[in-house]
């Protein structure tokens, strides 16, 4: 199988939820599949049913974790430099609106828009791959065509 790119962070941000479902999420939901079997008949039991729905929930994410961590390569970002690439932080600013954004790019399974870190297969961070500061990139998005100038490369 393909290893792919992980920061530290994401790595250790990932072993943690892990670490969280195995030993306090498992153990609390297999007490309250025992507690609702106590209640009686199943198959009209909704907490039971509730309890089994939670558990698959939780084994099909211990199974996800526990795969994407084996498959993962850690790269520490400190140890890069140049054009962008995997792990720097950038910052943009829209050449239309003016509107600054510093994103960085991680790996798949650490992206979150919300805290600025950017999806590595993303239209924009494949766009941005291989640039230097004062370049201008193009992108293609579902909002239609966007415009960026490249301020800020930093590796931190």
């Amino acid at each position: 199988m393909e290893k792919f790119p992980m920061t530290r962070a994401g790595n250790d941000a990932l072993n943690a939820e892990l670490k969280q479902l195995k030993s306090v999420e498992r153990p609390a939901i297999i007490r309250a599949i025992a507690e609702a079997r106590e209640h009686g008949d199943l198959s009209e039991n909704a907490e039971y049913h509730s309890a089994r729905e939670k558990q698959s929930f939780i084994e099909g994410r211990i199974k996800e974790l526990e795969g994407a961590l084996s498959l993962a390569e850690v790269i520490d970002p400190k140890k890069l430099s140049g054009t962008i690439k995997f792990g720097a932080t950038v910052t943009l600013v829209d050449e239309d609106t003016e509107e600054e954004k510093t994103w960085q790019i991680v790996g798949e399974h650490e992206a979150n828009i919300e805290k600025g870190l950017l999806n590595i297969k993303s239209p924009l961070a494949r766009a941005l791959i291989g640039k230097d500061e004062g370049d201008s990139v193009e992108v293609r998005t579902p909002g239609g065509d966007r415009v960026y100038e490249v301020l800020n490369i930093n590796f931190v």
